[in-house]
């Protein structure tokens, strides 16, 4: 692999100058020492590139070159390694980190848009070209996961990976919890503390965690990263009287995003899940991601920190810094792409497991023995029953938690039984899930 030689410093471009840019020039400079007493190498920014370069960013920039192009930047000969921190997965992103490829320039991105994208393509032509293609920072922000998975548990077959990869959900659904409050309630919350974008589709839909589950699935399943056979739903239906029955039946609801080895094929999907109280990862709260990997020898092993923010983020970028510094360059998704398999996608009608139900009815006679019957046809079995309050001709809540059947069952049940005149409104299903 190229590089620069051991002992002469390692050179960076950093094209982003947000948050996390920032964040990464002041740990080069305040942990220098550090850094080249564990690279042999000092590193050293020596060129920059942002949309806009008036923009008071509180960082002393003169010592750097400046680029107005990012894809200039990735050319120059004044940088060893391109670091790609302005997001999006098309535009100048990839233009940048495909030249810098194409150059022969080591690239770290934090970007997971662009992996989750073009990860197994890039990845290809990083290996053509001798360099590395590192991207720690594109997965739950602080927490090492990609090195985990690629180097510590290398020896392991993976039967499941998966985890709470949002801390925007996270934060709202444990606002929720904590406080009795409405989605709407706690997102207007989260958007006034930072912790949710001023359009928070991205991250309350699912796809910002669909991103990540996907590169995850590649790293523990040697297949090409496909975020087309990810699963998304995101937690925008679930309501505080979810959380209260959660609360009452010994659960916890999570965005979870989940990828296993099935006899269907490898399943990947995102959406909320009823976790029990009992487990490591319902206690996982606010603004803190976990990932869970689950391997033949190891068994299972934990991860939880920060998952986004300048602190943390910097630091993974940082982190697969140093492994270039030490002259470390790894196949970006463990092995050669090469040797990646496309592995059967498992469809989400296959998905079994149990569920929870919760339908507003009217309350009169007839009605529950008619949605029994419709479960019934669909071989689907009522674990328990709950019936909120008594109101004769009025609406009532129940809450229904079935047995474990297939979600294909669930579908047709679920249509059925929002089609009868005495309920009132679709029937909401979270799924439940044992870990």
């Amino acid at each position: 692999m190229t590089g620069a030689p051991k002992g002469s410093p390692l050179r960076l471009g950093i094209a982003g100058l947000g948050t996390v840019g920032g964040g990464v020039i002041r740990m080069v400079e305040e942990n220098a020492d550090l850094l080249t007493a564990r690279c042999g190498r000092s590193v050293q920014v020596t060129a920059v590139s942002a949309r806009d370069r008036s923009r008071d960013r509180g960082l002393d920039l003169s010592a750097f070159a400046w680029h107005d192009d990012p894809v200039d930047l990735a050319r120059s000969d004044e940088i060893d390694v391109f670091v790609e921190l302005i997001g999006g997965d098309e535009g100048p992103a990839r233009d940048a980190v495909e030249a810098a490829i194409a150059a022969g320039k080591d690239v770290v991105t934090a970007n997971k848009a662009l992996i989750a994208h073009h990860g197994t393509a890039l990845a290809r032509a990083a290996e053509d070209a001798g360099v590395a293609l590192n991207f720690e920072a594109a997965v739950a922000g602080g927490i090492p996961i990609v090195k985990a998975m690629r180097e510590g548990l290398a020896g392991n077959r993976y039967a499941r990976v998966y985890g709470i990869l949002n801390g925007t959900c996270n934060y709202i659904l444990s606002a929720m919890r904590d406080s009795g409050r409405d989605f709407g309630d706690v997102l207007d919350e989260a958007q006034a503390l930072g912790y949710a974008e001023a359009d928070p589709a991205f991250d309350v839909d699912g796809v910002d965690a669909a991103h990540k589950l996907a590169i995850l699935t590649s790293l523990a399943f040697g297949c090409p990263v496909n975020l087309d056979a990810v699963y998304i739903e995101g937690i925008r239906q679930v309501s505080a009287i979810d959380i209260d029955f959660a609360t009452e039946l010994g659960y916890r609801i999570k965005l979870l995003a989940i990828a296993r080895l099935t006899d269907h094929g490898v399943e990947q999907r995102v959406h909320p899940c009823m976790v029990a109280e009992g487990t490591s990862i319902a206690h996982v709260d606010g603004v803190f991601n976990a990932v869970m990997a689950e391997g033949d020898f190891v068994d299972r092993v934990l991860f939880e920190g920060r998952g986004a923010g300048e602190g943390p983020t910097a630091s993974a970028v940082v982190g697969d810094l140093v492994d270039i510094g030490r002259n470390i360059r790894l196949p970006a998704f463990s092995v050669p792409t090469a040797s990646l398999k496309a592995l059967q996608p498992a469809p989400m009608d296959s998905h079994v497991g149990p569920y929870y139900v919760r339908l507003s009815v009217v309350d009169r006679p007839g009605v529950i023995a008619d949605i029994s019957a419709i479960l019934r046809d669909q071989h689907i079995s009522i674990g328990s029953l709950l019936q909120r309050g008594r109101d004769p001709g009025e609406a009532v809540t129940v809450v229904l938690i079935t047995h474990e059947n297939e979600e294909a069952a669930m579908v047709r049940a679920m249509a059925s039984i929002g089609g009868l005149e005495a309920v009132l409104e679709e029937p909401k299903i979270i799924r439940i899930e044992a870990l």
